[in-house]
């Protein structure tokens, strides 16, 4: 039986330093996440093509806070000793698992490490920094990076040990159709929610009917709020299927710059 021992768990938490090493805008944080899984897929699968398939499942987008990071490897590390063991086993549930928490642990991440720690340790530090003293920027780094090493350390063992005790149980009681079915919809909500609420698109178009001004962009609204946004994002997956994504950039911004210079967005 294949099993990730302690050693290849320490060896997955020093690498998850390096998740934002080879950070793109295609798949964000995936290069580093797979990097990161190498000592698991290494102990866990001897022949190459299986090596090949776990990496490759690796290299999907991927990208949450990188503190929180290391309890969704733990988990990822269990199914992947699961996946290696089980060949009923299915394996398009570790990314479905994977795509499911990233969000939400996102969310947690951001408020506890960007929000609040930060700037509680930014601003001690700063205050004792401003009467000259060096412990300022070292207290900053102490109280920040502190709690983020701990996060860590104990969110790495708590995800692979619940991963461990509770994958059984869910295949037992075939709960993985049930767990995939949510993630599902958790992804598309967070993804949804990213398009009502950090793509801003609207038009300034608008004109005179018999002395009443009519505004496209208000008419818009009442029809379906945030609609051009939603339209926008459907063309996107539309040519996603066909299109690389380096002609899906340069093409927006070209597609930007001539529709803000003729009026129209």
């Amino acid at each position: 039986m294949n099993k990730v021992s302690n050693k290849e768990l320490r060896s997955v938490f020093w690498r998850s330093f390096a998740l934002q090493g080879a950070f793109n805008y295609e798949r964000m944080q995936n290069i580093g996440y797979c990097y990161s899984m190498i000592p698991v897929i290494k102990k866990l699968y001897q022949d190459k093509d299986s090596q090949s398939k776990a990496l490759m499942r690796h290299l999907e987008i991927f990208n949450t806070t990188p503190a929180v990071v290391p309890t969704i490897m733990g988990i990822t590390a269990a199914m992947e000793e699961e996946n290696s063991n089980n060949p009923h086993f299915d394996e398009q549930s570790i990314n479905a698992v994977k795509a499911s928490l990233m969000g939400p642990l996102a969310g947690i991440g951001d408020s506890i490490f960007w929000g609040t720690l930060r700037i509680i340790a930014a601003g001690i530090g700063v205050s004792i920094a401003a009467d000259g003293n060096i412990f300022g920027p070292i207290l900053f780094f102490l109280i920040f990076n502190i709690p983020n090493f701990l996060i860590r350390i104990f969110g790495l063992k708590l995800g692979y040990q619940v991963g461990v005790n509770s994958l059984e149980k869910i295949q037992r009681e075939g709960l993985m159709d049930k767990i995939m079915s949510v993630a599902t919809i958790i992804g598309l909500s967070v993804v949804g929610g990213m398009v009502a609420t950090m793509l801003s698109i609207k038009t300034p178009l608008q004109w005179e009917v018999s002395g009443a001004e009519v505004i496209v962009q208000d008419i818009l609204d009442k029809i379906l709020p945030n609609m051009l946004p939603l339209i926008f994002t459907f063309a996107l997956y539309k040519l996603m299927k066909k299109v690389s994504i380096t002609w899906l950039t340069l093409g927006i911004i070209l597609f930007g710059t001539v529709m803000h210079f003729v009026g129209i967005l």
